[in-house]
């Protein structure tokens, strides 16, 4: 437990960064599951407006720092890869 006001308030802080962080994490998710679905279900058109839609999603959390931008590109570039796997 935090003992002096300086650390009590950087531990209000950090939960509710915590919070937020958490809760941008899950849109990100989902937004990841409907391209995910799209894909599997075969729809190429389908799945090209899912991922064009996640895609801006994806970045404005990697510019906010919940996701590394590695890994946001890391992510955009698999699915896009997967869709125009469907395309071919």
């Amino acid at each position: 437990m935090a003992n002096s006001k300086q650390a009590r308030k950087r531990a209000r802080q950090a939960e509710g960064r915590r919070v937020l962080k958490a809760s941008q994490r899950s849109m990100v998710r989902t937004y990841i599951k409907r391209v995910i679905k799209a894909i599997n279900g075969g729809d190429h058109a389908e799945a090209m407006t899912a991922f064009q839609k996640a895609q801006p999603v994806i970045d404005r959390i990697a510019d906010k720092d919940v996701l590394s931008k590695k890994k946001a590109a890391r992510l955009k570039s698999r699915l896009n890869k997967r869709i125009k796997a469907l395309a071919a």
